[in-house]
């Protein structure tokens, strides 16, 4: 049993082993190993969550008295979290509610409203998974949605129209775009998994034979980059975009893949990153954000996996729901996490990049 706000030890205890003389048993001599005890896990409630710390690093990234709140409730599966900093009357947060068909609104004065009801206007048929799921903003603070219902990418515009910027690939139509990120040339970099199909890759309607991850030019092409995930998910971009992360959401496979951008936008070979397949806790490896100095914020079994540069594993943060994208918002220093039927938040001593 873990106390609240305790410290988890790995125990080793000491063998005793009895030695008796060949010629009959005499007094017993124990001889003792002791085994060092493992690193300490520090494991702590903090609101409406629990902090997990693995390595003195999370520590400077995640304060000792850091709260994670819980803004708002009621939601069917939350995802795709984006801070619009040029909101009027003030800045706010948009995310996903992808099996209501609706895009959600949470304002600091306001709080939680309906932004965008519905999403996918025809009929879904027996898709459950119609609405929107990844959202991010333009350089020119647009609202670029990754749409399952409608199988594309598209733009809100100043006037509310949507403007539709990419539904095929080679003449095929694109699975369900899932989450994306913006290189600073221009170019989006998004995945395209199977989930808002019925029958995911049995789907009758399934015209790609594979689940990819593409870039988008801002002439509208359509480039596929690689093919060897089988559900490429969450993506995000290192500060020097040098390394592209792409997450693999596949229950028998649950890793964070890497890739090396090449001089031409386009991908080398993808590498396993960190691979989460030991993890006894529910989720997979799924959307992720990226402070300032490379580290990942990437939800994963039991919560956000706090990654380090170098592939480390430094620690969790893990709200009362396991949360399936986080994003930064505010002043950039807070993370907001998207967790199945709630919204949650917490503020940190790093902080990423809003457009």
């Amino acid at each position: 049993m873990v106390p609240e706000g305790g410290t988890v030890k790995r125990w080793f205890f000491s063998v005793v082993v009895t030695a008796c003389a060949v010629a009959g048993c005499g007094s017993a001599v124990p001889v003792e190993e002791t085994v060092p005890d493992a690193a300490p896990v520090a494991v702590a409630s903090n609101g409406a969550g629990t902090l997990v710390r693995l390595d003195p690093a999370f520590d400077a990234l995640v304060p000792a008295d850091a709260q994670i709140e819980k803004l708002a409730d009621g939601y069917m599966f939350t995802e795709g979290p984006v801070w619009v900093r040029r909101g009027e009357p003030e800045p706010y947060l948009l995310f996903s509610d992808i099996p209501a068909n609706t895009i959600r609104k949470w304002s600091p004065t306001e709080g939680p409203s309906d932004f965008m009801n519905p999403v996918y206007e025809g009929d879904p048929g027996e898709r459950t998974q119609v609405g929107s799921n990844g959202l991010v903003i333009d350089s020119e603070g647009r609202l670029i949605l990754m749409e399952h219902g409608n199988r594309q990418v598209s733009r809100i515009e100043a006037d509310g129209s949507v403007t539709v910027l990419a539904d095929s690939y080679d003449g095929k139509r694109l699975n369900s775009p899932n989450d994306a990120v913006y290189h600073s040339n221009g170019w989006l970099y998004f995945t395209d998994p199977p989930y808002g199909l019925a029958q995911q890759d049995d789907d009758p309607t399934k015209e790609l034979d594979f689940n990819g991850i593409f870039r988008l030019s801002p002439d509208g092409d359509v480039e596929l980059l690689s093919r060897d995930q089988t559900r490429p998910n969450g993506i995000g971009l290192s500060p020097d975009e040098s390394t592209l992360y792409v997450a693999n959401s596949d229950g028998n496979d649950k890793a964070w893949y890497a890739y090396d951008m090449l001089e031409d936008g386009t991908l080398g070979p993808g590498r396993v990153f960190v691979d989460a397949n030991e993890a006894q806790e529910s989720g997979a490896a799924d959307g992720m954000t990226i402070d300032r100095a490379g580290n990942l914020f990437a939800t994963g079994p039991g919560g956000i996996w706090v990654i380090g540069p170098d592939g480390t594993h430094l620690g969790s943060i893990q709200p009362d729901e396991v949360p399936a994208n986080a994003g930064w918002g505010d002043d950039g220093e807070t993370l907001y996490m998207t967790g199945r039927t709630g919204l949650y938040r917490i503020r940190l001593t790093t902080g990423g990049a809003i457009p």
